[in-house]
């Protein structure tokens, strides 16, 4: 028999070897059917580590002794008091954008104008503090009100765009920013400028329309309404029927549409919570931190909301616990711009790689590599 009648068998005989000719093992990427709980929460809680190594790295480099690390991030924050205050002064506002960012997430509405969406909030609850609008002893509810409708009418806008033409919610969202800001700009520039300093902020609020300290350094009452928030958010996305529609709309909203699901309510009805709850935010920062409307009180707020809703997979309890994370990051980053000259910057380098690890983690908890022989 020749070589050329030979070739057929050849060829049968070829995969029995469970190799083809001139292929080698590789690595194929597969989609996960299930990971359980507890690996999911081993998987983040690994990359945070990693993360954090990383970061260490990043400071170690940057000048900053890596003996002081652990006195700057661990013991000067929970061993002296004011920077304990600290920390709870800033989760307080970081509690409520991540609950913001969490409630749009879940209806997979992408809200990246939280920040314009503060913007409002802060000039709905200024603008009843500059009428003294309503008796004072309930001014304050007043103007917390007045902060969620604000923002709710502040979001209707790309919602409505979204649902009626298909426009994009992460570029309506994220533009609209902008006109925020510049419209804050003309108020603080113009009629609403401080005519006693002629600063560009607002006047003091009334010792009526400022949240109340607790007694403890600087922490005001919006660390309560936080926890408040956080409470009920966990009771709407969690417990009730709302909730289990949004999970269902989360998943397929093709498929909850078909089962006569109105994905378009459920989508509307979570972003007005969410831009209700970027307003209360803005509320809490200028009547409990600032004590008046400033034109820089919501710069970092709108993203690192973004960051804690990714970071905590929309659930109401660990953005808590996110918030407060990024809360001790901000206040650590504080101490090492003062004591070793870090920019500011390399704070928000450390955010980012803490993202990026945690990302790679959710694409871990999805898919895996596989060896293909």
């Amino acid at each position: 028999m020749t070589e050329a009648q030979d070739l057929p068998g050849r060829a049968a005989a070829a995969p029995a070897t469970g190799r083809r000719r001139g292929r080698w093992p590789h690595l194929a990427l597969e989609v996960r059917q299930h990971m359980p709980g507890p690996q999911q929460a081993l998987m983040l809680g690994a990359s945070l580590v990693a993360g954090i190594a990383i970061s260490t790295l990043v400071l170690v480099a940057a000048g900053v002794p890596a003996g002081n690390l652990l006195d700057e991030f661990v013991i000067s924050i929970f061993t002296r008091p004011r920077n304990l205050a600290n920390v709870l002064v800033y989760t307080a506002p970081l509690v409520i954008v991540g609950l913001a960012a969490a409630v749009a997430f879940r209806a997979r509405f992408w809200n990246i104008g939280i920040e314009g969406q503060m913007i409002f909030g802060a000039i709905g609850a200024t603008l009843i503090a500059n009428h003294d609008i309503g008796p004072e002893g309930a001014r304050l509810y007043l103007m917390a009100a007045t902060a969620a409708f604000a923002g709710m009418v502040w979001m209707l806008v790309p919602a409505l765009l979204k649902l009626r033409l298909e426009v994009n919610e992460i570029i309506s969202t994220l533009l609209l920013n902008y006109v925020a800001f510049n419209f804050l700009l003309f108020l603080l520039y113009g009629p609403w400028k401080d005519p006693q300093s002629a600063f560009p902020h607002s006047k003091m609020y009334d010792a009526a329309e400022r949240l109340t300290r607790i007694g403890f350094f600087n922490v005001d009452t919006s660390i309560y309404l936080a926890f408040a928030l956080a409470v009920g958010c966990f009771l709407l996305l969690v417990v009730s029927r709302f909730g289990f529609l949004l999970n269902f709309v989360h998943a397929n909203p093709k498929m909850a549409r078909a089962m006569g699901v109105r994905v378009a309510v459920l989508v509307l009805s979570a972003a007005l919570v969410s831009a209700a709850l970027a307003g209360v935010a803005g509320f809490v920062i200028s009547a409990g931190i600032d004590n008046r409307m400033t034109q820089s009180f919501f710069v970092g707020y709108g993203f690192s909301g973004i960051l804690i809703g990714f970071l905590a997979r929309n659930n109401p309890v660990l953005v808590v616990f996110f918030a407060a994370l990024i809360a001790v990051l901000m206040v650590a980053g504080q101490g090492l711009q003062v004591f070793y000259q870090i920019p500011s910057s390399m704070v928000l380098l450390i955010q980012a790689i803490i993202v990026i690890c945690a990302a790679a983690s959710e694409f871990l908890i999805r898919y895996r590599l596989r060896l293909v022989r």
